[in-house]
């Protein structure tokens, strides 16, 4: 493997577990009373004003002209109002294990995305990868429950969905966009934009909300989710995204159900069988085969 992709992949790995946390960690700051709604902005706002300092201490020089600018701000759209806002909303509704399993569904759709728009070839090594990694992370997202889902949402789930299809489509369409720009400067345009674009939805959320009552846990909380599952892990997955196919960088969806189940052992909240084992497997196998699968490129190579 090469050094670029393996700083790639491991950068990956990192987003999917700062990820992989937190849902949980997000659904506690919700269960004390923080509506999705405000939380899902509290995200956009805390990176945007992050990647913004950032970028004063980073000087990477590009100007982007107006018709990036406009671009930006539709992958912003995509990839982070629809994404964050219908992922937040959906989990306020519905169960963490109903919230886990849909995310499952995120390769399937990028695999059909990337053949329409990018060309990419659909092999037999990419659909088992993508078979196999499925089947891991449902196995291992109901060993944990006992199959029984909870509190789960019919509307929950719906948004739940649209937000893996909007961040399919984000990955797919916006691919050749986020080549050209420094990682700062992509994210501090786009959570700008997601941060303008989402205060009218979650204004009367904020307007309600009793600050100086939220205990120190609370915040710590929403800390992390900010902090760790958007600042960092937004620059995590757009290092991987600049070298790797979409494909496989929605792979490493299927690695957040392995942090999940991990941190709960860890904690004593749950115990490691051999289903978790052979789950765990097939999730690592199937990443492998699709990184291992041809790219429309080295198709195109052989030809030559």
């Amino acid at each position: 493997m090469k050094n670029g992709n393996l700083k790639a992949h491991i950068a990956l790995l990192l987003a999917a577990s700062m990820w992989g946390l937190m849902s949980p960690m997000g659904k506690a700051a919700m269960d004390a009373g923080i509506s999705g709604l405000a939380l899902a902005n509290m995200r956009m706002i805390g990176g945007a004003v992050c990647f913004w300092i950032t970028s004063l201490f980073v000087r990477s020089g590009e100007d982007v002209p107006p018709r990036d600018l406009m671009l930006l701000f539709f992958a912003s759209m995509l990839g982070i109002v629809m994404n964050q806002g219908c992922f937040t909303f959906g989990l306020s509704l519905t169960s963490p294990v109903d919230a886990s399993i849909v995310t499952t569904i995120m390769p399937v759709v990028t695999l059909v995305l990337a053949a329409v728009f990018l060309k990419e070839p659909v092999t037999p090594l990419k659909v088992g990868g993508i078979l196999l990694g499925s089947v891991g992370a449902l196995v291992l997202i109901l060993s944990n429950t006992g199959g029984d889902a909870g509190d789960g949402s019919i509307l929950g789930d719906l948004l739940c969905v649209m937000s893996q299809i909007s961040f399919a489509c984000y990955l797919t369409i916006f691919k050749r966009l986020i080549s050209k720009y420094s990682v700062i400067t992509l994210m501090k345009w786009m959570f700008s934009y997601a941060a303008v674009c989402f205060i009218p939805f979650s204004y009367k959320d904020f307007s309600v909300m009793e600050f100086s009552s939220f205990p120190v846990e609370v915040w710590m909380q929403v800390g992390y989710v900010v902090l760790f599952g958007t600042y960092f892990a937004y620059i995590l997955m757009i290092t991987g995204q600049k070298t790797l196919r979409p494909t496989v960088v929605s792979m490493y969806n299927y690695m957040q159900p392995v942090v999940g189940s991990s941190v709960a052992v860890f904690m004593g909240l749950s115990t490691f069988g051999w289903l978790k084992g052979v789950a765990a497997a097939l999730i690592f196998v199937g990443v492998y085969l699709v990184t291992q699968s041809k790219s429309r490129t080295d198709m195109e190579k052989e030809k030559v």
